[in-house]
């Protein structure tokens, strides 16, 4: 029987302990960018994800899905890790905050969760739906983070980071990445226990904000 490892047990069988308030070092590292959804009648009605993770993580999630033994990974084949760590992920929050006016947004079920390999990475994309859609005037702000450090989300290279699709004519975009761990903080996040996801400070978080007319 082919044993599957979505995020939620990778995770925990990696040392995270999701049900402990320690903090922890990041587990696992994930490369995203993000694509901000608008409806044909300006309103947002979603985030589409695209996620890279690393090597470690690639190598013991993948484990004995190689179902035919050609030495590669099909998309096929990736479907059902695809289709475990879309349905786990509310148990994250989905590693996603969407306000409008300041008001967090609620989410639907994940949506066409799709899992490729990329060299020796493993990248998971799927759409996120908002509950309810919601008009842009007033600002939108997006947050990707995980605020326990057990994933550490960095956005990928410029204004591709986050991008707009569909969007109303004058839409812009402001990005804030998430600053690099140096060593320093890196020492600090292995010390378990020691400092609380809330003393991290906003440096360390990816956020952008989209202003429409």
């Amino acid at each position: 029987m082919t044993r599957h490892l979505g995020l939620k047990s990778a995770l925990t069988a990696l040392g995270v302990g999701l049900a402990s308030p320690a903090f922890a070092h990041p587990h696992v590292w994930v490369t995203a960018k993000a694509e901000i959804v608008f409806a044909p009648d300006g309103k947002v009605t979603g985030v589409r994800h695209h996620w890279t993770f690393d090597e470690a993580y690639t190598a013991y999630v993948t484990q004995g899905l190689d179902k035919n033994n050609d030495g590669r990974l099909a998309p096929e084949e990736l479907q059902e890790l695809a289709d475990e760590n879309a349905a786990s992920l509310n148990e994250f929050d989905y590693f996603t905050v969407l306000k409008a006016r300041g008001k967090p947004q609620t989410f639907d079920p994940p949506r066409e969760a799709r899992m490729t390999m990329e060299k020796t990475q493993v990248s998971m994309s799927f759409l996120l739906p908002l509950k309810a859609p919601v008009a842009p005037s007033g600002a939108v702000s997006v947050e990707i983070e995980d605020p326990t450090f057990f994933v550490y989300f960095s956005l990928t290279e410029g204004q591709a980071a986050i991008s707009l699709a569909n969007a109303p004519q004058g839409c812009v975009t402001s990005i804030a990445k998430a600053k690099p761990l140096d060593a320093t903080m890196q020492q600090i996040l292995q010390d378990e226990g020691a400092i609380q996801p809330q003393d991290i400070g906003i440096e360390y978080s990816n956020r952008a904000i989209i202003a429409c007319p």
